[in-house]
């Protein structure tokens, strides 16, 4: 072989192994707290090295959490508690308090993202202080010198006309609860957090909505949707959603998919073989984007590790990869 070609060889190597890298790493998985007992979470933090997950999303700033991701280069989605919103809203102080308590002074976590608030409706007290409470955490953040992006997560509930995706936008209630915070993200180039179930589709319309279409395993095309082909509900679902922003000054936003999962038990279409057809799926699937954005690897949270037995109703308990005593309920290929 030629010295000209070895030396073309090497970028194209370090290119692959880039691109190897950003697509393995775009899996991440939600703790899930809500069950009884519950691991120790220097064991969690252990078993998300050994399985190679290099994401986390925790729902507050749980200290014994928090304290094992030190050092451990896992990164690390916070959300600040739809409770604390009223009170960081009201006062900047309030937000610096809350930064420096739960963040800078975890020095050895990777923070990728702090999400203000999970599934926050317009209609409740949270709801009210959502967008302040945003601006200040933000503020406290870019004050500390931290660099860490600031959103929300929203849920599927927000959008409206979903079929086809072209028709997709945001609820009249919602569009409006919602401009100021795309116009924030916007600005900020932040992404939004979506929790995005094709469980929850597919439970709630079965007659229209088949399972292999909800758990990609659908080999013809569903429908088109003018120039765009869609053999699943994962992609349905998250292009309605970008339309829904494109028709709301967001089209630049990238969408960050911080939920989604299949239960093992507890209602229709639960089993541990769905589970795991629809995980191992989505782990493949999401490296290649979808038809409106071929090719962009999709940032995806997988919902949960462990199943939550204080949850209600019955198929909440059910989402966990793992038992609360560390065992496997079906094996996940995360490479």
């Amino acid at each position: 072989m030629s010295e000209s070609r070895i030396l073309l060889l090497i970028p194209l190597g370090l290119v692959i192994a880039s691109l190897f890298h950003t697509t393995a790493g775009q899996i991440g998985v939600c703790y899930g707290m809500r069950g009884d007992p519950r691991p120790n979470p220097p064991d969690v933090v252990a078993l998300y090295k050994q399985l190679n997950i290099q994401r986390m999303r925790i729902y507050d700033p749980n200290p014994e959490t928090l304290n094992a991701l030190r050092g451990s280069n896992i990164e690390l989605i916070l959300d600040v508690p739809k409770s604390d919103l009223e009170r960081i809203a009201s006062n900047q102080m309030e937000a610096d308090t809350w930064v420096r308590d739960n963040v800078k002074n975890y020095d050895g976590v990777r923070f990728r993202y702090i999400t203000v608030g999970n599934e926050v409706t317009p209609s409740e007290p949270a709801g009210r202080s959502l967008f302040q409470a945003m601006q200040n955490i933000e503020k406290a953040v870019s004050d500390a010198g931290l660099g860490i992006k600031v959103s929300t997560a929203i849920f599927m509930g927000a959008v409206t006309e979903t079929f086809p995706p072209s028709l997709g936008r945001f609820t009249d209630e919602y569009k409006t609860f919602l401009q100021p915070v795309i116009d924030f993200l916007v600005s900020k180039q932040s992404p939004l957090l979506l929790n995005m179930y094709s469980y929850f589709g597919y439970k709630d319309d079965m007659n229209s909505i088949h399972l292999d279409y909800s758990l990609f395993t659908k080999q013809t095309t569903e429908f088109t949707d003018g120039q765009y082909a869609y053999n699943n509900l994962f992609d349905a679902n998250l292009d309605s959603v970008y339309v829904a922003l494109e028709k709301s000054g967001g089209g630049s936003l990238e969408i960050v998919v911080s939920e989604s999962g299949w239960p093992t038990a507890g209602g229709p279409g639960t089993s541990v073989v769905n589970a795991k057809t629809y995980v191992n799926n989505l782990i493949q699937h999401v490296k290649s984007g979808t038809p409106r954005k071929p090719g962009k690897a999709i940032e995806t949270y997988i919902f949960a590790m462990f199943d939550e037995n204080m949850k209600e109703p019955e198929f909440e308990k059910f989402w966990g990869l793992y038992l609360p005593n560390l065992q496997s309920k079906y094996d996940v290929n995360f490479s």
